[in-house]
């Protein structure tokens, strides 16, 4: 087997924690000696030992003169555990291979050059890509210091997500739901906008078969504390519920939200949420990852903000019509075909009746 067959395997192992590591990076680690691997490991959730730990565990005395597969350059520093490089070097491994370099500005390279410096061979960029992909919450939460921002919508073949009387259950079928609940299960925060809550008065939590799953952070744009103190996102205690308003929301109302439970967040001075402001706040918040399933107006917002990074449409093959019919997007929309937002790395997939449009927005 070669360095990609090992890391391919790290790989895999990194996605078992898929959903429960934020604010920390997917991690997975494979220790291998004399052509055999003798140790797997993955990062559980925050506080918990890294990967490396985990492998290094198993190895127990297999790891001297071994090779560490990782996905993610191992730390250097201090945080919730302690340093990864230091329990390498201790364990004796002789060569380290990692798949990217960590983009904490307190590991970048850090932990590489530690490991050179007590002896061991050091190898980076092994998948590099895939490691990267991977992690892309991570990457954006680090880089842009906001939370990787997914648009989840659905729709009719002709372009709506709601029938001209409003009703909308169901555009699609069974197995489509099901995966938004599996999304739902999977990111830190769910947003939607106040139209939404108004209309619909949704839980916003994860259902899933056999009652398992996580609930989100539920966030509500509500640019004017419209949200009723009586609304199902502020009276369970499924998930925490973030609003975000704008300076001209009544003082009396922001501190009913507060009294109940909310956290409210002040962003923006004018009539509308300030969305980048907002994302940087969320981010503060160590809201890593974000499912947004709002209505056209804040889906737009969001898109026109360039703060949305993939999304995800299903597209169910009915018909609706109607000139007043909800879409996707609304707002004043965009003035040019030729320079539109473009998706790239497509992909469309039957789940159940229905068809999943998948893509990442275009930088």
């Amino acid at each position: 087997m070669t360095d990609e067959d090992y890391m391919r395997l790290a790989l895999e192992c990194a996605r078992l924690g898929e959903g429960r590591t934020s604010p920390n990076p997917l991690v997975g680690a494979v220790i291998v000696r004399e052509g055999r691997v003798v140790a797997t490991g993955w990062h559980r959730a925050p506080g918990t030992p890294h990967a490396e730990i985990h492998a290094l565990n198993m190895a127990g005395d297999l790891a001297e003169g071994a090779t560490l597969y990782v996905t993610l350059e191992p730390c250097a520093h201090f945080g919730r555990t302690a340093p990864c490089v230091e329990a390498i070097i201790k364990a004796k491994i002789a060569r380290v291979v990692f798949a990217a370099i960590d983009p904490n500005p307190l590991v970048a390279g850090k932990g590489a050059a530690r490991l050179k410096e007590a002896g061991l061979s050091v190898s980076c960029g092994v998948l590099k890509s895939a490691a990267e992909k991977l992690n892309e919450i991570f990457f954006t939460w680090i880089k842009e210091k906001r939370p990787f921002t997914v648009l989840k919508s659905a729709m009719t073949l002709d372009g709506k997500i709601a029938a001209a009387s409003g009703k909308s259950q169901w555009i699609t079928g069974e197995a489509a739901r099901r995966k938004g609940h599996e999304w739902r299960n999977l990111y830190d925060g769910i947003m939607v906008g106040i139209n939404t809550v108004l209309n619909d008065d949704p839980s916003l939590t994860t259902r899933l078969n056999g009652g398992y799953g996580r609930n989100p952070r539920r966030i509500i744009v509500d640019s004017s504390a419209k949200i009723p103190l009586t609304a199902r996102v502020l009276t369970d205690d499924a998930a925490p519920t973030i609003i975000a308003v704008t300076a001209k929301a009544l003082p009396e109302k922001i501190a009913a939200l507060r009294a109940v439970g909310a956290k409210v967040i002040v962003s923006g001075e004018g009539e509308t949420v300030d969305l980048p402001l907002l994302m940087q706040e969320l981010a503060k918040e160590e809201i890593c990852s974000l499912l947004v399933e709002g209505g056209g107006t804040l889906n737009f917002s969001l898109l026109k903000e360039g703060l949305i990074d993939k999304v995800h449409i299903f597209v169910a093959p009915k018909f609706l019509g109607g000139r007043f019919a909800l879409t996707p997007l609304a707002g004043k929309g965009f003035d040019d075909p030729n320079t539109a937002p473009k998706l790239n790395d497509l992909s469309v997939v039957p789940v159940g009746e229905d068809f999943l449009f998948t893509g990442y927005v275009e930088r």
